[in-house]
């Protein structure tokens, strides 16, 4: 089968559990869950293994990768397999990277049931020997200096009690002294003579304003023309409603006797149909 009709099928089948909703353990996924293996193929022959590592590690730490090289000249052959610490990030690698391009060129990726992963031999290189030897995961750094282990390895101590008692006479202090200084400002406030009263400036009244105001004021006898506009336009209103339904009224009765004289016409030809057959 063409790689690219299995990449179109592995998409489609994660289309359609997608549109059903179906659950993991009904999902097609399932039947790989004892294999943290997936096979990747289709991609350039430059890429190396460090490519590839960084590719694939966004979905989960890589801990074994097996690039195919050909025995005699050590070239990629453009497939591998890659094998993840956590088992589901095969499902995450299966359903994102399927089918997207890299440098131009689509890759397929699938699951790998029962993957055993080649025996070191004289001819692997040396780059592949290393990375088995000491895998693909990233190493924690060492620590600087012994100070900072004891730092990390250092157990709290708890506080003796007469620390904790301490803090509670302090406590109280405060809050002691909290309300002396209240209660002296309220004697303080009560002991003090009344204030002399507050003079407040009236303001001049300004002409123009009260012009203004007279402008926007209704005219006498306003109420009763605009009772009279609103009779009316109500008048207006009903006019037109009448006009309109005279209009609709007269438009029912063209239609009727258009409509009679379709039927008129259609009988009068049916007729005339019917003698002709019987004359022949």
């Amino acid at each position: 089968m063409n790689p690219l009709t299995k990449v179109k099928l592995i998409n489609e089948l994660n289309e359609r559990e997608a549109d059903l909703g179906v659950k993991e353990s009904v999902s097609w996924h399932s039947e790989y869950k004892d294999s943290a293996w997936i096979f990747v193929g289709g991609f350039p022959y430059e890429l190396t293994e460090g490519d590839l590592i960084c590719v694939f590690s966004q979905y989960g730490e890589i801990v074994n990768i097996n690039l195919v090289r050909d025995k005699k000249t050590g070239k990629s052959k453009g497939f591998c397999f890659v094998c993840y610490e956590d088992q589901r990030s095969t499902i995450l690698a299966v359903d994102n990277f399927n089918g997207i391009k890299i440098k131009g060129r689509t890759i397929r990726v699938d699951h790998v049931k029962d993957y055993r992963p080649p025996k070191d031999s004289e001819d692997i290189d040396d780059i592949t020997k290393r990375l088995r030897e000491d895998g693909c995961a990233p190493k924690a750094p060492e620590p600087s200096s012994s100070s900072e282990e004891d730092e990390l390895y250092d157990v709290p101590v708890k506080k003796p009690k007469k620390d904790k008692k301490e803090k509670k006479k302090k406590k109280k202090e405060k809050k002691e002294k909290k309300k002396a200084e209240k209660e002296k400002r309220s004697r303080a406030a009560s002991s003090s003579p009344p204030s002399a009263a507050v003079r407040v400036k009236q303001e001049k009244e300004d002409a123009a304003y009260d012009k203004y105001n007279q402008r926007g004021a209704p005219p006498p006898g306003g109420q009763q023309n605009g009772q009279r506009a609103r009779e009316e336009e109500e008048r207006r209103r009903n006019r037109d409603r009448e006009e309109e339904r005279r209009r609709d009224d007269r438009r029912d009765d063209r239609r009727r006797e258009t409509d009679r004289e379709r039927d008129d016409r259609r009988r009068t030809s049916d007729r005339d149909e019917d003698r002709r057959r019987d004359r022949r």
